[in-house]
């Protein structure tokens, strides 16, 4: 039997409207309406919960990290299920929760695909709570709908997974950027990798597989690399790659500016190298616009060996695998635009049929120390980083995905502990083009 799948389609119009339909039913629609006072209101608890920069103002002496690890709502379980259920009521139709509940006394879990409005692209959806014992990932498996724009695109390259799946994994963990300390705003997210810790016994499981690039002798040498450029990351992916995998650093463009492409994701790029985006300090970040544009009319471009008159397109340079983990702050910054062009899009243009991204600033693991006080032994990010990276390695990403937030939220409720908080592992959803053919009929 095949899952019911709910397509969930959102439009700001100073009201907030929420429209859904089921694809094997196609009678079975709904349509709610939410007043700009409540979208406000709801939003606003929400920005204030969040940790970094584009979190609401904190009190006064407490920058929005600490606030958000110490006194915010996601810092202890009780405030966490409060924001949950405002959310809930805000933003899930009665409707839809009806017809969910339906579902679930019949112990069928169905899929939901989620398309947000730009003013409501960071609500976790998964954590919405219909009921004070009931979240919506324990009732659903949750994604979010690509734009039907660039998934039918002319010319968008198909890499099925069932095709790609034995191929190499491509890793950026944690990359050098060159004019940054390890303690400065583009530093080190992972700290001092140890043989042990997660994720390098993550990169040895691979490399002795032989499926990791770049190969690596010793796991540790994985992370903190300096040659891990745009160029390595083209010739990576041209070689014919399963997955990439990145963990590092994206500057999200300011949705006030209206330029999603201006995303940046930071690699180990001198300011030498060919792109758009201007030069920071020694460093050139490569931006969804170089991703979707690639180096045609810029100066110094290089042709592809081989290559035809398409030689400097985004696509040739970087022919995106299928399936991409963005584990960066508000890597899935795009979808707060009203023409998301922004990293998760480019990764959907250049062929990709799942991407993860984050919604909003990642704690690290030493800001769970120092900050929240979370156990030496914890390692929050890390156990992020394995668990997206295994999710993206089944058959049914989606539901890996939802089977690991599930997991959490168990931990949570039982520990109550920081660590263990949607703080982190709240912030991530998967981009999912599986079923593309849906989208256009709607």
């Amino acid at each position: 039997m095949v899952r019911p799948t709910a397509l969930v389609r959102m439009a700001d119009a100073g009201d907030l409207y929420i429209s859904w339909r089921w694809t094997h039913d196609l009678a079975s629609t709904g349509i709610g309406i939410v007043p700009r006072a409540q979208v406000t209101a709801a939003i606003t608890a929400l920005n204030d919960a969040l940790p970094g920069p584009a979190a609401a103002p904190s009190p006064v002496g407490t920058d929005p990290l600490t606030h958000a690890l110490t006194t915010g709502a996601f810092a202890a379980y009780g405030s966490e299920l409060a924001l949950a259920e405002l959310l809930s009521r805000t933003f899930l139709p009665y409707g839809l929760a009806q017809q969910l509940y339906g579902l679930y006394q019949r112990g069928i879990r169905p899929h939901l695909r989620i398309q947000p409005s730009p003013r409501v692209a960071r609500v976790p959806w998964e954590l919405l709570a219909p009921d004070p014992d009931v979240r919506l990932v324990e009732i659903a498996d949750l994604s979010l709908l690509a734009p039907a724009s660039v998934v039918h695109a002319a010319g968008r390259p198909s890499r099925p997974w069932a095709d790609s799946r034995h191929l190499p994994v491509v890793g950026v963990l944690d990359p050098r950027v060159p004019g940054f300390r390890a303690d400065s705003a583009l530093g080190s997210v992972l700290g001092r990798m140890e043989p042990g810790a997660p994720v390098a016994e993550m990169v040895a499981g691979y490399a002795a597989q032989r499926r990791w690039r770049p190969e690596v002798a010793d796991p540790v040498e994985a992370f903190r690399r300096t040659d891990v450029d745009r160029e390595w990351l083209g010739a990576a992916l041209r070689a014919g790659a399963s997955r990439l995998l990145y963990v590092g650093h994206v500057t999200a463009a300011a949705p006030a500016t209206g330029q999603s492409e201006d995303a940046q994701l930071h690699l180990a790029c001198g300011a030498d190298a060919v792109g758009f985006a201007p030069p920071v300090r020694a460093h050139r970040p490569l931006s969804a616009k170089d991703l979707l544009l690639g180096t045609h009319g810029l100066p110094g471009t290089q042709e592809l060996p081989g290559a035809d008159g398409a030689h400097t397109t985004g696509r040739a340079r970087w022919p995106i695998p299928s399936r991409v983990a963005l584990i960066a702050c508000e890597s899935g910054g795009d979808l707060r635009f009203g023409e998301a062009l922004g990293l998760a899009t480019a990764m959907v243009h250049g062929g990709a049929e799942t991407v993860t991204t984050g919604r909003w600033t990642l704690p690290t693991d030493l800001a769970f120390h120092r900050i929240a006080g979370a156990a030496p032994s914890s390692h929050p990010l890390q156990d992020v980083v394995r668990s997206i990276d295994a999710a993206h390695e089944q058959d049914d990403a989606v539901l890996a995905h939802g089977d690991w937030q599930r997991e959490r939220l168990a931990a949570w409720r039982a520990l109550r502990t920081v660590e263990h908080s949607p703080v982190l592992w709240g912030a991530f959803a998967t981009i999912s083009t599986a079923g593309s053919g849906e989208v256009s009929s709607a």
